[in-house]
């Protein structure tokens, strides 16, 4: 009796287009979403420790040349975006680059 409501269960499942997985997962999307971003961000480094050290004490700033955005010393983005530059605060708003809101 089992195995005949296993696959009376699949061919329903299959008149509706739906596999066997998401008729089974209980996980809401929302749930799904909240464990996706649960974990915060943690920057990694594109630019070498003694490059951060140095632009850090001669006080230049960071620029994201994606989003046209800068980051101070301060900032947990300050040498760790992808694509992005070290250069002088008044340089990086002369270029229009914009402080970053972090």
């Amino acid at each position: 009796m089992k195995n005949y409501l296993r696959i009376l269960t699949a061919s329903a499942l299959l008149v509706f287009g739906l596999s066997a997985q998401t008729a089974t997962d209980t996980t809401s999307t929302a749930a799904k979403k909240q464990q996706k971003t649960s974990a915060p961000f943690t920057p990694t480094a594109n630019a070498s420790p003694a490059d951060i050290a140095a632009a850090k004490s001669s006080g230049k700033v960071w620029v994201n040349t994606s989003s046209k955005a800068y980051h101070k010393s301060t900032s947990k983005y300050f040498g760790a975006t992808k694509a992005g530059k070290f250069m002088s605060e008044a340089d990086a708003q002369k270029a229009g680059y914009h402080l970053a809101k972090d």
